[in-house]
């Protein structure tokens, strides 16, 4: 009988590993090497020697000490360098669009946000972009070769692994276009695109109140409704990156036909514009209201609790959201559904009538341990997804090379400038403003 020959370790590849799970630890707060060799399980002599060459390229930093416990002994507190990579995040809505200037903890060292109508066309939208990278790169004084990647996140279905938009519903002449590769000639960075709703699952877990949660799904409500699927702490993107699509389940196959052709779709309902178009008929119809016409959906938002077409119009939207989500707990009975996007922005009486309407359809092992909330993060949800997307790239043995290379530029400049350092971080600017 032959003996099978051993295969031989992959010593590079299993220190990159080590390596990225020690700057992810450093990423949630600073330890001492004694912590992380803990953690780990690894050796002192080993973590030294990675936090060695860590230091070397400028990604960790030593600072406080702080005492070990015994006599005498203290301990240098590792932490990471933010500074020394910067991240473009950008959330391109349907009638907006917001860029930060990021650092590695997702803090932002620049902002802009102008209204953009994304059906304008692909064109306009990149010449906007370029506008607005070079604004927040010289607001935050950090050049291109500074910046690590940008993450873009687009109100439509994404193969992810092209970074092309596939059919869709809601950006009529981007069907085909190849946003990462025509970004990333424009702007000379290595590009990430993903769907919204992906980008807010992500957000939502590492930086929302769910934090951490594994099974987690974030509802995007707005001129689009589209889900982000975390099962297992793991994004479902589905086998092109189309998973999630919730607003175009049918929820009534009678209903009426939406922007995706489907009868009764829930964006037919519950959408965004749908929503301002019923509130206007029935005003003109003479519904009790004080809203004045043409009715907005700021104006719904405003009056949500105080108006009785308003009320009516979000217990309504909240009960065909509410319909889908039972669907969505049903197949994955996650954790936490987290509902955001503009129409989250009514607060309370849509929260309520979604979790009447979802846990009165859900199975009772699919409901009793799930919560259903609203976005705390808001309009930053966009960008602390495209953040936490570029993060889940970068701290990956595939993504440690550029990381390191970034971090030796930024290095350098910092030596170039003395002492100095880099500038602090900029004032973030949320109104739209001029560029």
């Amino acid at each position: 009988m032959s003996v099978p020959t051993p295969v031989p370790l992959d010593l590079a590849a299993i220190r990159a590993r080590h390596t990225t799970l020690l700057l992810q630890l450093l990423w949630e707060r600073d330890r001492a090497r004694v912590d992380i060799a803990r953690d780990l399980g690894m050796s002192r002599s080993a973590i030294s020697s990675i936090v060695s060459e860590l230091i070397g390229v400028g990604l960790v930093q030593e600072g406080n000490t702080r005492g070990s416990g015994r006599a005498g002994r203290r301990a240098t507190l590792l932490s990471l360098n933010a500074r020394a990579a910067a991240l473009l995040a950008i959330d391109l809505g349907a009638s907006h669009v917001r860029m930060d200037l990021m650092d590695l903890r997702c803090r932002t060292l620049a902002s802009r946000t102008v209204p953009h109508e994304v059906i304008s066309g692909p064109a306009r939208t990149y010449h906007l972009l370029l506008r607005l990278a070079d604004a927040v790169q010289r607001e935050a004084n950090i050049p291109a070769s500074r910046v690590a990647l940008a993450g873009v996140g687009v109100p439509g279905p994404v193969d992810y692994d092209t970074g092309r938009v596939i059919h869709p519903p809601n950006m009529p002449g981007w069907d085909g276009e190849p946003v990462r590769a025509a970004l990333r000639e424009r702007l000379g960075l290595e590009v990430l695109v993903d769907n919204d709703a992906n980008l807010g699952a992500q957000a939502e877990a590492r930086f929302g109140p769910h934090r951490g949660v594994p099974d987690l799904i974030y509802v995007k409500a707005a001129t689009g409704i589209g889900a982000g699927v975390l099962l297992g702490g793991r994004l479902h993107r589905g086998v092109r990156g189309g998973a999630g699509e919730i607003g175009h389940i049918s929820i009534n196959e009678q209903g009426p036909v939406g922007r995706s052709g489907n009868p009764g779709s829930l964006e037919s309902y519950a959408a965004a514009q749908v929503l301002v178009a019923t509130a206007e008929a029935r005003r003109a119809a003479g519904a009790p209201t004080s809203l004045s016409g043409p009715v907005t959906l700021p104006a719904l938002v405003r009056h949500a609790e105080t108006d009785p077409l308003a009320r009516e119009l979000w217990e309504d939207a909240g009960h065909h959201l509410g319909v889908a989500i039972s669907t969505a707990l049903n197949l994955f009975n996650p954790t936490a559904v987290v509902i955001g996007g503009r129409m989250a922005e009514a607060g309370p009486v849509l929260l309520n009538a979604v979790r009447t309407s979802a846990l009165s359809r859900t199975m009772q092992i699919n409901a009793e341990r799930t919560r259903i909330d609203l976005s705390t993060l808001g309009a930053e949800a966009g960008v602390l997804g495209a953040g936490a997307m570029m993060l889940d790239q970068l701290l990956t043995p595939l993504g440690l090379p550029h990381l390191y290379s970034v971090s030796r530029t930024s290095m350098a400049a910092v030596h170039a400038n003395g002492s100095r350092g880099p500038p602090s971080p900029t004032p973030v600017t949320t109104e739209p403003v001029p560029i």
